[in-house]
């Protein structure tokens, strides 16, 4: 692992927990907000104590980090109450803010990279087209088992979940968020497979030192 990746990471981990920190000072809702940024606050443990056996792509790291940025402006408004949704919403003439469509579109896409570099660097799935449809149902099992989580929240808090489900009144809200995530891991795999497959190359390779003192082929 090149040491200089070190201190961009310890960067960005910085500020990862300066913006966490930040969106927890005066959130809209405190219960809303543990439960929108719970992600983030079990993905950062789990990616520094990885890091030394099985680091990832400067992509997939870099796509974490805005991922974590949409799920904690989210925390700290509550969806149905970003600024940048009543933006998009007054831009495209919608019924409702659409935030919530954005957090979903990133469920797709980042969860998509992720499945395919653990898949890929660890040869689990053989061919192209396989390791697009294992991808692709990896990601769908994440959008189900998120939204039967709100289900849960639903039946536990009653009305004190709205703030966290953030339908909007919207009847098809769970079917559009699964929607979401499918066009998102879609996207993903169109559109950076092969800048994905050139980072976990360069991973693959050995050290610049360990190339000068191989030994020759008799």
């Amino acid at each position: 692992m090149p040491a200089h990746r070190t201190p961009a990471l310890l960067l960005a981990s910085a500020a990862l927990v300066a913006l966490l920190l930040l969106s927890g000072l005066h959130p809209h809702d405190r219960a809303t907000w543990w439960m929108e940024v719970a992600p983030v606050l079990l993905a950062l443990p789990l990616l520094w104590a990885t890091y030394g056996r099985f680091p990832l792509t400067r992509l997939l790291y870099a796509l974490i980090f805005v991922h974590c940025g949409v799920l904690m402006l989210g925390g700290a408004y509550t969806y149905a109450r970003v600024p940048l949704g009543f933006w998009l919403q007054d831009l495209m003439h919608l019924g409702r803010n659409p935030y919530d469509k954005i957090g979903h579109f990133m469920q797709g896409f980042v969860p998509a990279l992720a499945a395919r570099e653990i898949l890929v660097r660890g040869q689990y799935v053989r061919g192209r087209r396989m390791l697009a449809f294992v991808v692709v149902c990896i990601v769908m099992a994440i959008s189900a088992s998120y939204e039967l989580i709100e289900w849960g929240a639903a039946l536990a808090m009653g009305q004190g979940a709205d703030e966290f489900l953030g339908t909007q009144g919207d009847p098809w809200d769970t079917q559009s968020d699964m929607f979401m995530a499918l066009i998102g891991a879609a996207m993903a795999l169109l559109l950076l497979s092969r800048v994905h497959d050139r980072q976990m190359a360069v991973l693959a390779a050995p050290p610049a030192d360990q190339k000068l003192w191989r030994k020759p082929r008799s």
